[in-house]
């Protein structure tokens, strides 16, 4: 018998895709520079020590231009890179030319640089097919993003990039799927009510 929680969670993932799928490109780079605009006059972007966030995939808000809001502020923007082992490390990244294709076609830190321990006073960026009031998150389903930032490991705050008609109802899930503490979208931040 299928398993509940992966029909919905796969029912949803379609539904959204669909949805950025009829984005136009113009559509997806201005959503893509307000959402910048907005981390950059946010003042948990501001005071955090690094902001580590990701390549977007071309079905995904462009991050390109936070990117190079982070580089412009002067302090270290951390990508990840997805090793052997299925974990996600973080490295510090100057130039968007220094990603390459990894795996999944993602673009990623490809110098031998040691990978870097988030704390507190960092800002994580993550990706996501949907989110909710709640801070609920569906990914593409690998769980990286899941397993990297396990509660009480990791303490950096996370905060979900995405569309606003990302934002639904509610997100199906279980008890490994990690929280998300705020949204941000072209269209404001919204900061998760019950994210635990």
């Amino acid at each position: 018998m299928p398993d509940p929680l992966a029909v919905a969670k796969a029912q949803l993932r379609r539904r959204m895709a669909a949805r950025r799928e009829a984005l136009s490109g113009a559509e997806a780079e201005a959503a893509g520079r307000a959402v910048a605009a907005l981390l950059a006059a946010c003042e948990p972007f501001q005071a955090a020590e690094r902001v580590a966030l990701y390549a977007a995939l071309s079905d995904e808000l462009p991050t390109r231009p936070t990117f190079e809001a982070v580089i412009a502020s002067e302090r270290p923007a951390l990508l990840p890179r997805l090793d052997a082992d299925g974990r996600l490390r973080f490295q510090r990244v100057t130039s968007w030319e220094e990603l390459r294709a990894g795996r999944h076609g993602v673009l990623e830190p490809s110098g031998p640089d040691a990978p870097i321990r988030l704390t507190e006073r960092d800002l994580v960026l993550v990706p996501g097919m949907a989110f909710d009031a709640e801070g609920h998150r569906l990914g593409r389903g690998g769980g990286h993003y899941d397993a990297a930032f396990q509660p009480g490991e990791h303490r950096a705050p996370l905060w979900g990039v995405a569309y606003a008609f990302q934002l639904v109802e509610s997100v199906p899930h279980g008890s490994r799927d990690r929280p998300v503490d705020a949204i941000v979208t072209e269209r404001g931040v919204r900061w998760a009510e019950k994210a635990t």
